[in-house]
């Protein structure tokens, strides 16, 4: 057999082999946080390389939810620098919860990290929710999310204010026994989040929607840091009196749930 040949066999092989997903996408959303995508692209790094066993270990996808400034510039910069990193952009905003679902949609791996851009999650938790879901059977994990708990918050008093009240309401009336529904640091199956009810907001209510759909949800505490760089882009109150309405959207579907029992009767199993 000629030299070739032979090349020509190797690359039609390499061509057939499948190419695995990656163990796990992180998936942050960013609006006009141009200066955090650098230094949150290097914690994301330094956080999980090596912290994943075998090839393609991650990858990060951000979803830049119409930004006005030099985000998609610096995100051009950050891919070019990271071959396993995805950038997404909505032409308009659309807000964070479009944003989300933008990224799980596209992210190859069937595990999903969700954190905020704006540099207040600290990405080296990532390994601790990681192993708090590793720890679940390999048939509940589609059932399972890990939230973040931001139990020393670092932000303004009014922002913490609204926050406790907020999350005390929801958690009476939802019952979803999450002390911090709003941490942007979550680890979830990619099948269970397509399986929700997506509508503006859902970000807020995830563990909610979890617990509707039959699964239960763990908090891990975690550590949460101060605003180094650019400016918050949702207000207090737009947060609170968005959220009031939200709520009663996720009561309604709370008490239209269907949640039949069902019993596999022949043909091969899942």
């Amino acid at each position: 057999m000629n030299m070739a040949s032979s090349n020509n066999k190797d690359q039609a092989g390499a061509l057939d082999t499948p190419q695995l997903p990656p163990q796990l996408s992180v998936v942050a959303p960013v609006r006009n946080e141009a200066g955090n995508i650098a230094p949150l692209t290097a914690e994301i790094r330094a956080a999980l390389d090596g912290a994943l066993d075998g090839a393609d270990p991650y990858e990060i996808v951000y979803v830049d939810d119409g930004s006005g400034d030099a985000t998609p510039e610096k995100l051009a910069e950050a891919a070019a620098a990271c071959p396993f990193l995805i950038v997404l952009r909505h032409l308009k905003s659309c807000g964070q919860s479009a944003a989300i679902a933008t990224g799980v949609k596209a992210a190859r791996s069937p595990l999903i990290v969700t954190l905020d851009g704006d540099g207040q999650n600290d990405p080296a938790d990532i390994p601790r929710l990681l192993e708090v879901f590793r720890g679940a059977g390999e048939q509940e994990k589609d059932f399972l999310m890990v939230v973040g708990h931001r139990k020393k918050r670092r932000d303004t008093w009014l922002k913490r204010f609204s926050s406790t009240v907020a999350n005390r309401v929801r958690s009476s009336l939802l019952g979803d026994k999450t002390p911090d529904t709003g941490c942007g640091l979550k680890v979830f199956t990619r099948a269970s989040f397509l399986d929700m009810p997506r509508f503006d907001h859902m970000h807020r209510f995830l563990p909610a929607l979890m617990i509707l759909r039959g699964g239960k949800v763990k908090s891990v505490e975690v550590n949460h840091r101060a605003r180094a760089r650019g400016a918050s882009n949702y207000g207090v109150f737009d947060r609170l009196w968005v959220g009031v309405v939200d709520l009663f959207g996720v009561m309604w579907l709370k008490r239209r749930r269907l949640g039949p029992e069902i019993k596999r009767r022949s043909g091969p199993k899942p």
